[in-house]
Formats: C-alpha cells, structure tokens, sequence
C-alpha cells in the first residue's frame, strides 16, 4: 500500500506524529491517534518488539507504517530528528533517560522543534525512587491502590489483565494529554513534556474511592461496599448451563424491576437491612440457577431491571446492540474494535492494517520527506524488510 500523507478522515487529520515504538500503552496510545486520522509513523527496532509480534493479526499496531532503525547508529538519530522536526507529536515509552542517551531527548527535539508535544509514557513516571525499577501493569497498580479493592474474594484481590493499569490508567491518560497539549501549543506556539505513569492516571481513575473513603462509610475490604459485590443487586450470578449474569439494581425502581422478573418480589427480604444480606443473595442465586443465560436475557432484555449476559468478545460482535453500532467490525480479514468515540461531522475510520516491523521503511521515509533513505538502508541505520 502506498504512503500518502492526510489521508485520515477523523479530527486528528493533518497531525503527524512520530512513534518510537514500545509495548502495551504506548501502541494503544498511538493506535488512538492513528484512528482518529493522525499521521503516525512508526519507529521500531529492527525485528520489531519483544512480546509485541508483527503482521496484521497484531492490532495495537494497525493505522501506521512501520520503519525499522537500529537507533544505536548515529544516522538513525538523524532520521528520527529529522522527523521530529516537522511533526506535531512525538510518543516514547522508555525508562527515563534512555531517550536521552541515545540522542534524541526532549532538550534535543525541542531544539529542532519548539512546538513538539514530547509525550513520554511509563509506569513509575519520570521521576521518583521506583523511576528506573523494571515493572509491569499489576505492579503498577499494586501501590496505587486500586488493584487492594479489586475482585470479589475476600481472601485475595483478583487483577483484571492489563486494562487498569496500561490501557485505562496509561494510554488513555497519555492521549488526554498530547491532545490538550496540542490545543495549548496552538496558542502558546511553544510545546512541551507530557509525562503520562500508570500510577498517576490510574490513581485519578480511581477519585470516587477516594470520595467514597472521605465519607467514612467505605471499607477497605473486598466484597464489603455497594460496587464490588458488597451488596446482593450489584452482583454476577451463575446460570443453569455455567454462564453468568451480571445484576446492577442499584436504584429502588430497577431493584423493583429486578425481582419482579425474577418472580421472588413477594418473598425477598429487605434489601437494606444487612443482617438480610445473604439470605437475598442466596435467592436471587437460586433463581438464576434455573435457567440457562439464553432464557434469562429474553427476560430481562430491555427492562430496567439492569441485568445482562457476560459474554466473550466473540460473542460481542454478534450482539444486537453491539452489531447495531458496529463496536466490533472485521477489518482484513480480523475481528477488531472500531474506532471510538465516535465524531457527527469528521468520523474516524480504519486505515491500514498493521506491518511486520520494516515493511515500510522506504516509502514511509520518503512520504514524510526524508533524505537519503537509500544510504541509511546501505549504512544499516534503516532497515528495509
């Protein structure tokens, strides 16, 4: 496929940023952007990343190209300042001060380009006793604590894969921030770091905690307060046939609704009195035991009971409301997400499908205006796969 620039159809079109490739919140990041009609290319090693992969199977790296360069080599470096010199963004996730070993540091590129927005993205953050520790999602969300609070045993907290940490704490925090420091910039002229650590965003997520503690009702225990299963309609119950369903009738009116349905309301105790806890719990998991999910979504598909089906993300796509809206759509060949969220005058949509690392090394180059891409091929500071 060939490499035209502002091709994007999303409000991001015309933004160029470059990508020095990493793993987990990093490509999510800069996937985001590429989504939402940004110019990304994509720097990577030479032989792409470890645990990362290649090919367009691996979809963290869809919507850029890819270009490999050894950035041990002094050219290399050349070439990623020469591309920072006329972009709008440029993304890392290295432990602090690598990026400046190497050459190509904020000071360095803010030099070539005053308008840069530098966004940096680790666990720890840029600085602090832990910055130069190894580390990864749980870790991260271990001393921030939100992963305490986590799970519905008592006895140990359950962690919920890397979502928390590297994509709701990370990504999403460091895209917050490159786009408002791409609107500042625009009326500064001047750019600027944006240091994004999964300890300080997934801190933030977690603020209604922190109102809920400022109360002086929440329990730092598991399965002890009214989101984490504390309470018996705000919970997951099992099936007839293994599946759940997960039950959040928080509010009187969708509580009512809930029992209703379920056919117990004459005979469930008073929700709000503790010492009736279990006993409600123990009816509520009764009565979903027999039936399968199947029976019990015809039941409570659009009431207000607040109940659903946990489904796999196979299933997802065939939802009625999930195919609806097209949340998940096949794109060459592989079930993916669409772009989120969604824009009335310039929707994103999918662009090109994810590279093996290298695979457009020249044309990339050459699309975004560098010199002499056959001598850094020739010299092994590109790599041409």
């Amino acid at each position: 496929m060939s490499i035209e620039l502002g091709q994007g159809t999303g409000p991001l079109k015309g933004v160029k940023v470059v990508e020095i490739a990493g793993i987990g919140p990093g490509p999510h990041a800069c996937m985001t952007l590429a989504d939402l009609g940004a110019d990304v290319i994509r720097v990577e090693r030479p032989g792409g990343q470890l645990l990362a992969g290649g090919g367009p199977q691996m979809l963290l790296n869809r919507g850029r190209p890819s270009v490999a360069l050894d950035l041990k080599h002094p050219d290399a470096i050349g070439t990623v300042l020469e591309l920072v010199a006329q972009a709008d963004v440029l993304v890392e996730g290295m432990r602090p001060g690598v990026a400046e070993r190497l050459g190509f540091g904020p000071e360095v590129c803010h030099e070539r380009n005053p308008r840069l927005v530098y966004g940096r993205m680790t666990g720890w953050g840029q600085d602090g006793p832990f910055a130069q520790v190894a580390g990864h999602d749980m870790n991260y969300i271990s001393i921030t604590g939100a992963l305490h609070g986590l799970g519905q045993d008592k006895a140990r907290p359950h962690f919920p894969a890397n979502l928390l940490g590297d994509f709701g704490g990370g990504s999403t925090y460091l895209v917050i921030g490159i786009l408002a420091a791409l609107l500042e910039a625009h009326t500064s002229g001047r750019g600027q770091v944006v240091d994004a650590a999964i300890v300080d965003g997934t801190t933030h997520l977690n603020t209604m905690t922190a109102a809920f503690l400022a109360t002086g009702t929440f329990k730092e225990e598991r399965v002890a307060n009214l989101l984490d299963g504390g309470v018996p309609y705000y919970d997951i119950y099992e099936t007839a046939d293994g599946k759940h369903m997960s039950v959040g009738a928080l509010e009187p009116q969708f509580y009512d609704e809930l029992v209703r349905l379920l056919g117990i309301a004459d005979e469930a105790p008073d929700r709000y009195d503790p010492e009736q806890a279990g006993a409600l719990r123990a009816l509520i998991a009764d009565r979903f035991r027999t039936r399968t999910q199947a029976e019990w979504v015809q039941v409570f598909e659009g009431t207000e009971a607040c109940v659903a089906g946990i489904i796999p993300l196979t299933e997802a796509a065939q939802h009625p409301h999930m195919r609806a809206r097209g949340v998940l759509v096949e794109h060459d060949g592989y079930l993916q997400p669409a772009p989120a969220p969604r824009f009335s005058r310039t929707a994103a949509t999918l662009g090109r499908s994810a590279e093996d690392a290298g695979q457009s090394t020249r044309e990339a180059l050459e699309a975004w205006g560098v010199t002499g891409v056959d001598a850094l091929i020739a010299s092994g500071a590109a790599v041409q796969s």
